[in-house]
């Protein structure tokens, strides 16, 4: 144990709070299911109600991305949006501090023939993922199936950083920093599946601008530039709630042919229109709160 990670230091009186909420994950994630999901979307209201800068970013986002909507349609879509990542803050914590085996009778698993006939290559498979809701919870379900590492920004605060480090650890196979990119490639060149979300705004110097929803959005580059340097087959992982509320969907789609390109805006245009494809199925459960067009093409107003 290092002098960061020590007792002592976690005791301190400015990580009270981060214990306060990682023993309140661990008690919802052992709520009964009526009342988690009752407590995740008082949470999710609560949120709409008071949040002001995220409701505005989320409003954003929708009347951008849908503007076929009115403005009505529009309104009831961003309060669902917030209900279901209230929901979201209580399947996280299910994933991360249950085993995934008691829901195993809850997953439809969708696509297994994809998976199997990408890893009858030989090598490791680069799994896209969606920041939808159930991101967390879906690793944990997929886990049940297939192995895989996982890609993740670390935490600003050290003591959820280990938290979160720990729980997904036992969720993957390995979690890796998104700084590292060399451990990513070593993990697929030695087989190991990696689970990678690349539809978040890293910034201009990692990005191509390419439509998200018909809206120039900085795209990271690395997606490709993985595939190039591996090989590895990039198989899309859609993850979803059913509108039961009670039980979910994982499904593969077929590994992308002829990826990459040589066209590294093409590539990620193509990613894009994948990742828009699944969000349509469920806009509600895709987290609009974050900023998905922060960076603006040069010249281009901020939209936030």
């Amino acid at each position: 144990m290092t002098k960061d990670d020590s007792p002592t230091r976690f005791a301190h009186p400015r990580f009270w709070g981060t214990w306060l909420a990682i023993g309140a994950m661990h008690l919802g994630a052992w709520l009964p299911w009526r009342l988690k999901l009752w407590v995740g979307k008082a949470i999710g209201l609560a949120a709409w109600r008071f949040a002001k800068s995220r409701r505005h970013i989320t409003e954003t986002n929708i009347r951008l991305c849908f503007p076929e909507l009115d403005a009505d349609r529009q309104a009831a879509l961003v309060r669902e949006s917030f209900i279901a990542n209230g929901i979201g803050i209580l399947e996280t914590a299910t994933g991360w501090c249950r085993d995934p085996e008691h829901l195993r009778h809850r997953v439809t698993f969708r696509g297994q023939e994809h998976m199997a006939r990408a890893q009858g290559r030989g090598q490791g498979v680069l799994i896209i993922g969606i920041h939808f809701s159930t991101l967390d919870l879906g690793g944990a379900l997929h886990s049940l199936f297939f192995p895989a590492d996982v890609v993740y920004r670390p935490h600003d605060n050290p003591l959820f950083e280990r938290f979160m480090t720990r729980a997904r650890s036992r969720i993957f196979g390995r979690a890796i920093d998104r700084r590292d990119l060399r451990g990513v490639v070593r993990r697929l060149k030695a087989g190991h599946n990696v689970w990678y979300s690349p539809d978040q705004d890293f910034g201009r110097d990692a990005s191509v601008f390419a439509p998200f929803f018909g809206i120039e959005a900085a795209t990271i580059k690395l997606t490709a530039k993985i595939a190039r340097m591996t090989g590895a087959p990039v198989m899309p992982l859609i993850f979803h709630r059913n509108p039961d509320d009670r039980t979910y969907t994982l499904e593969y789609l077929p590994a992308l042919a002829d990826f990459p390109s040589d066209d590294e805006v093409a590539d990620a245009a193509r990613i894009n229109a994948v990742i828009e494809a699944a969000i349509r199925r469920h806009p509600e459960q895709y987290l609009w709160l974050h900023r998905r067009f922060k960076t603006r093409p040069r010249g281009e107003p901020k939209l936030y």
